[in-house]
């Protein structure tokens, strides 16, 4: 494995159940990276409202896209994979704000192998219930955002490495 010149640090986006807690700490492995779990950057009132089956509002997102932010400007130039729905461009916009050499790997499907692989997860807070407000929510990269798009068809590993080498097309990261 070749790992990139100068380490990104990589947002792994997409809706709930595309794998990014599992594709996430690969990935990071991959390229010799640490990894932080999005979810843990939640506040507990966020945990509660989306186990109840209550969609977060733009005002509930706020904080915890900060959180993720404020990590992700500390990996700059050090790189590093942090995971983050990252639905909305306004909320990868915040967190470019806040890190503004952060990429985006979009981990995209549709929504019956989304719902299969969510509906076999065992001790996640997201329940399927909210699959489709998700996809409703969902704005994909544009062309002007630093990211790629990577199926997540196939293994977790046949994904990760995916992953890597959509990356390695990119162009190095500003600091």
């Amino acid at each position: 494995m070749q790992r990139l010149q100068t380490p990104h640090v990589v947002v792994v986006m997409g809706v709930a159940g595309t794998g990014k807690t599992t594709i996430g700490p690969l990935l990071a492995a991959r390229l010799g990276v640490p990894y932080a779990e999005g979810d843990d950057f939640h506040p507990p009132a966020n945990i509660a409202k989306m186990t109840a089956g209550t969609p977060l509002t733009d005002d509930d997102r706020w904080p915890w896209l900060d959180a993720i932010g404020t990590w992700a400007h500390g990996r700059a130039g050090l790189g590093g994979v942090v995971s983050s729905s990252a639905l909305k461009r306004a909320y990868r916009d915040r967190l470019r704000a806040a890190a503004p050499g952060v990429v985006f790997v979009h981990l995209t499907g549709d929504r019956a192998l989304i719902e299969d692989r969510m509906s076999h997860r065992q001790g996640h807070f997201m329940p399927t219930a909210l699959l489709d407000s998700q996809f409703a929510t969902l704005q994909p990269l544009e062309e002007d955002e630093a990211g790629v798009a990577v199926s997540v068809a196939g293994g977790p590993e046949e994904i990760a490495a995916r992953a890597v080498d959509a990356l390695r097309a990119l162009p190095e990261p500003t600091r």
